[in-house]
């Protein structure tokens, strides 16, 4: 009976056991981690100790848009930092011509070291004891060489001639006076030599500048336009020389230095076209002044006439055309006639402008193209400088040439 009662004891704890054991291998079922996600854990590098080099992050994976999530939630895209834009540059500051007033006065020292050959030869000639025929005949020479012409040479030299047996005069100062005004006899002093700028209308004064290339045409033009302007005139430009390449930009240039606006067209383009939109623009703005540069070549005389004669004729349609100023070189002497003839026959030149006068001693070039064309010297280049054209005063001319 006691082995009975023991055994259903010993059974009775190993029943006991076993229940035990499942209960404590439940619970700790049920502390186990959960199972790692598919989805990965982004982890922060750790930030580096002092004294150590951070350590180079890797690429992260590309995440698809579902496991980004929405775009709320998504890391802010850092700006790319504003460019600052370039400043446009400062425009260019406008240059203040030198007053015309006595310009050439200004630059008379400049003109008679250029044409102590005529004047001082002239004087040197007639101060001899003797005034032979010899002597009279080196007196053409220097004239003629001078460039003052065959008829204006003799006229002169007769006068002088005439003059000296008369009047007897042989003293320095007394040549001198008698040359003077023999001279300015020659030149004349009684030309109207103001450019005309003004219109009779109320549209701006038109001036078309014809002449061949390689005169200085077109620089004579921006130096007109700086003569003006100094003078309180608003000018525009025409660019009509659509023959001569960059003719145009030079035009331009000489333009922006005095705050005086350029018209032009395409290289090749119409001439008649742009001088009538620059006649037009110039209405427009109510500028004073509008100067049209033209083309300058001598193919044929023909060509030339059918250009320049359309030019006119175009320009004319908004008001008359007040001044035709053509452009000579004075170191081209006889040949610088030829072209005057040719010009003269084509458009009704109505002024002359002689470039180059400081360069060479055949200042008498002024009274001869006077005399060929019957129109005045209004204008004279005696330098490079751009302030070195000079209306032309007959006076300050003949002082220069045979000194004080």
């Amino acid at each position: 009976m006691e082995f009975v009662i023991l055994a259903v004891v010993i059974a009775a704890l190993v029943v006991a056991g076993l229940v035990s054991g499942l209960v404590v291998s439940g619970r700790k079922k049920k502390q186990l981690p959960p199972a790692p996600s598919s989805t990965p854990t982004l982890t922060p590098p750790a930030e580096p100790h002092i004294g150590e080099e951070a350590e180079t992050p890797r690429e992260e994976p590309r995440r698809t848009i579902e496991e980004a999530g929405p775009p709320d939630a998504q890391a802010p895209v850092a700006e790319a930092p504003a460019v600052a834009e370039p400043e446009a540059p400062a425009a260019p500051a406008l240059e203040i011509p030198e007053p015309t007033a006595g310009r050439l006065v200004r630059l008379r020292a400049r003109l008679a070291r250029s044409q102590s050959t005529l004047g001082k030869g002239l004087l040197t000639l007639l101060s001899r004891d003797n005034l032979d025929e010899d002597t009279w005949e080196e007196i053409e020479d220097t004239l003629l060489t001078a460039d003052v012409g065959v008829a204006p040479t003799q006229e002169l030299v007769e006068r002088l001639r005439e003059r000296v047996r008369v009047l007897g005069t042989r003293t320095p100062e007394g040549l001198r006076t008698l040359l003077r005004e023999e001279l300015l006899a020659l030149l004349g002093t009684d030309f109207d030599r103001a450019v005309k700028t003004e219109s009779g209308v109320d549209t701006p004064g038109v001036v078309m500048v014809v002449g061949v290339n390689g005169t200085g045409k077109t620089t004579t033009t921006g130096k007109l336009a700086r003569v003006l302007v100094a003078d309180g005139r608003s000018v525009v430009l025409g660019a009509a020389d659509t023959f001569r390449a960059a003719a145009a930009d030079q035009l331009q240039t000489w333009g922006e230095r005095v705050g005086a606006r350029t018209v032009r067209g395409p290289e090749g383009g119409d001439p008649a076209s742009i001088a009538f939109d620059a006649v037009k623009e110039g209405i427009a703005e109510g500028a004073d002044v509008v100067l049209i540069d033209t083309a300058g070549r001598l193919h044929t005389k023909t060509g030339l006439m059918d250009e320049l004669g359309k030019v006119k004729r175009v320009v004319e349609k908004h008001g008359p055309l007040d001044e035709i100023l053509l452009v000579l070189d004075a170191t081209t002497g006889q040949n610088g006639l030829v072209q005057a003839r040719v010009f003269a026959e084509v458009v009704d030149i109505t002024g002359i402008v002689l470039t180059k006068l400081d360069g060479t001693a055949k200042g008498g070039i002024v009274i001869a193209v006077q005399r060929e064309l019957g129109v005045p010297v209004k204008l004279v280049g005696l330098g490079e400088g751009p302030d070195d054209l000079a209306p032309f005063e007959p006076e300050a001319f003949v002082d220069a040439l045979i000194g004080d």
